[in-house]
């Protein structure tokens, strides 16, 4: 479960390693955030910027962007009843359509995301767990 002020991780490319939760999306009153849910971030730690990396770094320090989350400590139920929790928060950032910023994904994501339609971020992915 995501709240507000958690940390996460960011496993695509747009120059994010850390970012922080400053609000979550949606249209369930319920105040957490759970596997492919948006959310919005600050980026709290970003990729250093050097000359040649410079291109390739989307964002920097203090960027607000919006996130979907991938991966989350909080235990998953799924509907055949086996129960999975990740090692670590994670999310990918994303643009106003859904697109993911990065254009590769570095670890796996739960394959709860291939139902919710986000079959781009399921594609960068090396694989689903």
């Amino acid at each position: 479960m995501i709240y507000l002020k958690t940390l996460l991780n960011v496993i695509d490319n747009s120059g994010a390693q850390v970012v922080e939760c400053i609000k979550v999306l949606g249209h369930r009153p319920r105040g957490f955030a759970q596997i492919g849910d948006h959310i919005t971030v600050v980026v709290k730690q970003a990729k250093s910027a050097t000359s040649e990396a410079q291109s390739t770094n989307r964002v920097k320090r203090s960027d607000i962007c919006r996130a979907v989350v991938v991966r989350t400590r909080a235990p998953l139920r799924r509907p055949d009843g086996s129960v999975v929790r990740f090692d670590d928060n994670a999310c990918v950032l994303i643009n106003k359509n859904g697109d993911p910023l990065g254009t590769r994904i570095s670890s796996v994501v739960a394959k709860e995301l291939r139902d919710l339609q986000y079959n781009k971020i399921v594609s960068l992915a090396p694989k689903t767990f």
